[in-house]
C-alpha cells in the first residue's frame, strides 16, 4: 500500500514537468496580417504589400 502511494505521489509531481518538456521549442508562431499586407521578417511588422 505505501509502495502504491509513493508511486502515485511521484507521478502526480512529475506531470507538470513532463508537459512542460514537451512544448520546449515552440516559441514561433505564424503572423497573420490584415489584407493588403505582408509580413516582413526584417522589421517583425506587416507592411503594406507593394502592387505591381
Amino acid at each position: 500500500m505505501k509502495f502504491k502511494t509513493i508511486a502515485c505521489a511521484l507521478a502526480l509531481s512529475l506531470s507538470p514537468a513532463l508537459a512542460f518538456a514537451g512544448c520546449v521549442g515552440h516559441e514561433k508562431q505564424s503572423q497573420s496580417c490584415a489584407p493588403g499586407s505582408v509580413w516582413d521578417a526584417v522589421s517583425q511588422s506587416c507592411v503594406e504589400s507593394a502592387s505591381s
